[in-house]
């Protein structure tokens, strides 16, 4: 690995030129496409998104957005939009219409591609200004066109705006430029060490920054990634196996699961990378991570969307220091500041505060939280500019190692998603059976945290449980459903007169461990 990689910034569709031409580029189960193929199709869906979108030429920075599964098309839209002028927005498939009605507002997008399952979900209004394209009609029409050149896209110009759930609210839109994505795309394939002989199984949903990236990554160094959407862990195994995967990214919930299964010594030998976001490894995990897969370099990391990846931990000091969130990646300065603004002392907690170009430019439309979270950098910072202001609080230790001590907001982190308490408070409030309701994440060693739903009811509870769990059921993502519902005819209040949600954490995290 050379002493730090190249700073040089191209407008994001360059990715499909860095491979050989007739190198793999991306593997499906049926079929691959090389690096020419890939630069071929993504041409051509760009020369599509063109002719649909008006604005493409006119007017560059128009909004499309994708809810797929891991599909070809999926994959190329990152890329062909860029190509075409636009700005992705891609949408977490395992959202419903809510969710989905929501962000195509909030965003403004002039399309949406999706599958025609999903298409019938979505009622009248949903789709707000959005026109509607099916997937295979996508791909009839763009395959006879002549193919968009690269493009010459600034540094700065907006490429992608990624959704992801606050600690109060709905989801707000992370807006990335091509400089963001392209130098997070740099930055890993150098610390991993990510070459052309690679194949990355992306598992993780690509409306994720850490699931895109396993593309954009892996696409710079030259190497194939090999989308998989699975319904169980051993097909993860299967996959690796299969298709000869070299690295490997997941979140903790995925990992306690892989390593439950009984693994064919060939599959796990093949493995050369694991990487984790999404929560942190346990001590006990980051062992058994160890013990199934003795070849493997683990990099535990930290990320928020907001500044993509801000932390690794050298693979070679994992054993020593398990459970530590390790030092900067490349293009980042990672800080801890203490409470009177000054920057702490070794062994000192403090907040975590990311500058430096992999920081995002801000929410979309959203100039309020913007200023909340992103600010300038502390005056000992070295890169200066705007910072992100992470709200979680972290100690670095003698050798120079950041510790993760907590989290400010009341962000719920389940199943390696972020879920805003609120989304889920809302849903409850709006089946009209209950008139109060409080979500919390408690700890839950499978799914990291599981989510809890305290309410209390308009009517009888008992007449009213199973219409309640089921509407919940229809109106959320599988992973937003509360695991448990905790009936109560008042709410605890705090001398704010507002409900005590720190009291009824307290006193549902008792419950659970005496369980």
């Amino acid at each position: 690995m050379s002493a730090a990689p190249d700073p040089t910034v191209l407008p994001l569709d360059h990715l499909a030129l860095r491979g050989a031409g007739d190198a793999p580029a991306l593997v499906f189960k049926d079929r691959t496409l090389s690096y020419e193929a890939l630069n071929h199709r993504l041409g051509q869906l760009a020369a599509w998104l063109a002719r649909v979108v008006p604005e493409a030429g006119a007017r560059p920075g128009a909004r499309v957005a994708t809810w797929l599964p891991k599909s070809e098309l999926a994959c190329l839209m990152p890329l062909a939009a860029v190509r075409a002028g636009l700005v992705h927005v891609p949408v977490n498939p395992l959202l419903k219409r809510a969710q989905v009605a929501h962000i195509l507002s909030d965003s403004g997008a002039r399309l949406l591609i999706s599958n025609a399952a999903r298409l019938a979900t979505l009622e009248t209004g949903d789709l707000a200004a959005a026109e509607v394209r099916e997937e295979s009609a996508v791909w009839a029409e763009a395959e006879g066109l002549e193919p968009l050149g690269p493009s010459a896209a600034e540094p700065d110009a907006l490429a992608a705006i990624l959704y992801t759930s606050g600690s109060t609210g709905r989801p707000k839109g992370v807006m990335l430029s091509h400089a963001n994505l392209w130098l997070g795309a740099v930055s890993v394939a150098h610390y991993l060490g990510v070459g052309q002989a690679d194949r990355v199984l992306a598992v993780l949903p690509l409306a994720f920054d850490y699931g895109q990236n396993q593309l954009l990554s892996t696409w710079f160094a030259g190497g194939a990634v090999v989308p998989l959407d699975y319904l169980m862990a051993r097909d993860v195994a299967k996959a690796v196996e299969r298709h000869d995967v070299t690295t490997l990214a997941a979140v903790p919930p995925l990992w306690v699961q892989l390593v439950e299964l009984d693994w064919p010594a060939s599959a796990a030998g093949k493995l050369r990378r694991l990487t984790n976001s999404g929560g942190a490894l346990t001590e006990p995990l980051v062992r058994a991570l160890r013990a199934r897969f003795p070849a493997a370099r683990l990099f535990p990391m930290y990320g928020l969307t907001e500044a993509f990846r801000s932390t690794y931990l050298d693979p070679a000091l994992v054993d020593a220091h398990p459970t530590s969130m390790g030092k900067a990646i490349p293009f980042a300065e990672v800080m801890v500041v203490a409470d009177d603004g000054r920057e702490a002392a070794a062994g000192e907690e403090g907040e975590l505060v990311h500058a430096g170009p992999l920081v995002a430019q801000g929410y979309w439309q959203d100039p309020v939280r913007t200023a909340e979270r992103f600010k300038p950098a502390p005056a000992f910072s070295r890169m200066g500019g705007m910072a992100v202001w992470s709200g979680d609080r972290v100690r670095r230790d003698a050798a120079g190692l950041l510790h993760f001590a907590g989290r400010r907001d009341a962000m719920i982190k389940t199943s390696g998603n972020r879920v805003s308490p609120q989304e889920v408070e809302d849903a409850a409030i709006a089946t009209g059976l209950v008139a109060e309701a409080v979500a919390l994440g408690l700890p839950d060693p499978a799914l990291g945290q599981a989510i809890h739903l305290v309410v209390r009811a308009k009517g009888d509870p008992e007449a009213g449980s199973a219409a309640f769990q089921a509407a919940l059921a229809r109106d959320l993502p599988g992973f937003m459903v509360p695991r448990v519902i905790h009936w109560r005819s008042q709410m605890p209040l705090g001398p704010n007169g507002k409900i005590d949600r720190a009291g009824l954490y307290q006193e549902l995290s008792a419950a659970v461990q005496q369980a």
